[in-house]
């Protein structure tokens, strides 16, 4: 089996439009989080905090690749650009046969998907639509896009599975670089926020809707006053590379993907599942030929929901007790859904880098039923060699992966 590398990563997010911003942002423990006083208008939506991006340098794309682009697709073209300058790949590799693109999501474009609605069934009139509308809506829109941006003739696939979307999209370029089908992937995943995205949360009584007025003390994970989840929204792409391709280019190498496992819980759909997360977290390590013991940090999934922080707690207090340092990025940039996996793991990948731990903003007081493990709270300097990241999706879907610096 072919060895498999990060030599390339992107951010667009609510903490900033690139990499360094978005780092500089979790150093300076900052808050995304917004009052969204436009929300109001939504009769029945209870709360009214999210974590919006603001969109930069949009006619960097040009108006005919742009066109087919909602705000999900421009973050994920803007992502991938970073991503591709950043691990120095040539034009002819990116457009060559051997180049994919894996980028996941929850569904299309929610902006467009309201906008045709809105236009359309009053009257069910479809001749006002415009023709792009469609290519915005899609499920597989980020994945187009960006492939079409690129001149990518790959493998070109759309992950889908709510919030394990991107991490899906990582493990599935792994697998195809690792069996030898492709060279160089750009995987990740992309979200677009909107008040309908929100509304779905917030009618399962999982979005936080008591700190509408502080919206910097929400989300709160494993905190014993945590009440939902907060949404947000941005893209993150890492470029996949098989390990000898990298080298003979003398590529830069963030760390080396060596694990990797997804399973569904077959239980409930909207709740998360202990006993499946202890069995992904296990055959992941299995996968990668490492003990729990192994592991050096583990960036949760951790949303903040009442039960869902509480099953993760128990899962990683068997898998790993209270020795291995927690923590999780919903605190600062909220939850990104479909791109949550890919844009946490780059913050994870430079935590590794820089040897040092961001923590879980807004854990003041570790609730009774999240105590156990080993919650970071301030950051904390810590020789980290390799990393473990979770996601946890509706449905049942379960999904972790292990990266290792390369000496």
């Amino acid at each position: 089996m072919k060895r498999v590398v990060i030599t390339g990563m992107g951010v667009v997010c609510p903490l900033g439009s690139n990499v360094e911003e978005y780092v500089r942002g979790l150093e300076d423990n900052k808050s995304a989080i917004q009052k969204m006083e436009k929300w109001k208008e939504y009769i029945g939506l209870n709360t009214l905090v999210a974590a919006p991006v603001e969109i930069k340098n949009e006619q960097s794309i040009p108006r005919k690749k742009r066109r087919s682009m909602g705000r999900m697709g421009v973050f994920a073209a803007q992502a991938a650009e970073e991503a591709v300058r950043d691990s120095n790949l040539s034009e002819s590799v990116i457009t060559s046969a051997r180049t994919g693109c894996i980028i996941g999501s929850t569904m299309g474009g929610a902006e467009a998907m309201n906008d045709t609605f809105e236009i359309m069934l009053p009257e069910k009139d479809l001749s006002n639509l415009s023709s792009m509308n469609f290519f915005k809506c899609v499920s597989h829109t980020a994945a187009m896009n960006v492939s079409q941006c690129f001149g990518i003739k790959g493998y070109v696939m759309a992950t889908s599975a709510a919030c394990a979307s991107a991490l899906q999209a990582v493990g599935a370029a792994y697998g195809f670089i690792q069996s030898g089908k492709q060279d160089v992937i750009l995987c990740g995943g992309a979200e677009e926020l909107h008040a309908i995205v929100a509304g779905s949360f917030d009618i399962l009584f999982a979005t936080s809707t008591h700190f509408n007025d502080k919206p910097e003390k929400t989300p709160r994970p494993f905190d014993k006053n945590r009440d939902g989840l907060v949404c947000g929204e941005g893209s993150g792409i890492l470029v996949l590379e098989e390990y000898e391709h990298a080298r003979e280019r003398n590529a830069k190498i963030y760390a080396e993907v060596v694990g990797y496992h997804t399973c569904g819980s077959g239980e409930h759909v909207s709740q998360s599942n202990k006993e499946a997360m202890v069995s992904c977290m296990t055959e992941t390590l299995k996968s990668a030929d490492m003990k729990s013991g192994d592991i050096d940090y583990i960036n949760a999934h951790a949303t903040a929901t009442t039960h869902g922080d509480q099953q993760e707690t128990e899962a990683l207090k068997e898998m790993f007790g209270d020795k291995i340092p927690v923590s999780s990025l919903k605190g600062h940039i909220g939850h990104t859904l479909g791109a949550s996996g890919s844009i946490e793991l780059i913050a994870t990948l430079k935590m590794m880098q820089r040897n040092k731990i961001y923590p879980t903003k807004n854990l003041d007081d570790i609730a009774e039923d999240c105590k156990g493990i080993n919650h970071v709270m301030k950051s904390q300097d810590k020789e980290i060699n390799s990393v473990l990241k979770n996601c946890f999706a509706f449905g049942g879907i379960n999904a972790s992966l292990i990266c290792k610096k390369i000496f």
